[in-house]
């Protein structure tokens, strides 16, 4: 690949300070996606360069791409979201967000609809003035509808009837009827399988069609949030191998 000069939007993940001033900065990128690019710009200050270095900051970066590297010459700021940082829980709650979606995207693979969704919580985390771990669940859930990597909920995962929910199985990657509990016997001893309603369904389903925007005021009934956050949380974990989060110690189980 021949050496470019580029730009692109962003989202700047992480990053790790290096020799003489230098950084690597894991960057959320509109044009290639998740890449770790090297910088000599300084973080101190106030101008637009240094502010677009640092989280929950929406900026425009200028890329020196070459056959295995990228670098920043420039960067320039199109929207700071400042008033996520200056909320602690709201910060804790957004580098969660961060985290599991850098664990999510592969490196250099272009993801478009995800990075709308992150603005889109930015968005609505600025606004947002309770209840956080409602919003953060929701993105979670079209995060893993984005990346095709979504639970079956619209019908059996074993027959294929849309009626009758009864389980759901973190191991079959879905909902499972009335008809085929049969199979499940004692799922009293296995930790992947859990009892659920359509009132479930119903709220994963809501949260599949509709925009994050409508979740700026929206708070969930908090038996069926617990119980929908440990169902994600582990199904996270088993099919997707995302465990481990530095910031997941935060949130309440």
């Amino acid at each position: 690949m021949k050496d470019v000069l580029t730009d692109t939007e962003g989202i700047v993940f992480r990053q790790v300070k290096t020799v003489n001033g230098r950084r690597i900065l894991l960057l959320f990128s509109q044009k290639y996606g998740k890449i770790s690019a090297g910088t000599s710009i300084s973080e101190k200050g106030k101008s637009k360069s240094s502010l677009a270095l640092r989280p929950f900051t929406y900026g425009r970066y200028e890329l020196y791409k070459n056959r295995n590297n990228y670098h920043i010459n420039s960067t320039d700021v199109i929207k700071s979201y400042y008033g996520i940082g200056e909320n602690v829980e709201k910060y804790m709650y957004c580098s969660y967000a961060l985290e599991f979606t850098e664990k999510l995207l592969q490196e250099e693979a272009p993801a478009p609809g995800v990075f709308r969704l992150i603005l889109d919580l930015f968005n609505v985390m600025e606004k947002r003035s309770r209840e956080y771990s409602t919003l953060i669940l929701a993105y979670q859930i079209k995060v893993l509808q984005e990346s095709g990597s979504i639970p079956q909920i619209n019908q059996c995962v074993v027959c294929g009837k849309n009626d009758d929910v009864a389980l759901f199985s973190i191991k079959e990657g879905g909902i499972i009827c009335k008809n085929c509990c049969i199979k499940y016997q004692n799922i009293e001893n296995d930790t992947l399988i859990y009892n659920i309603n359509f009132g479930i369904v119903n709220v994963l389903q809501y949260i599949m069609n509709s925009p994050l925007k409508n979740f700026e005021n929206l708070a969930l009934d908090e038996k069926i949030q617990k119980q929908l956050h440990i169902i994600i949380k582990n199904y996270i974990v088993y099919h997707l191998d995302i465990t481990g989060l530095k910031s997941e110690s935060f949130l309440l189980e």
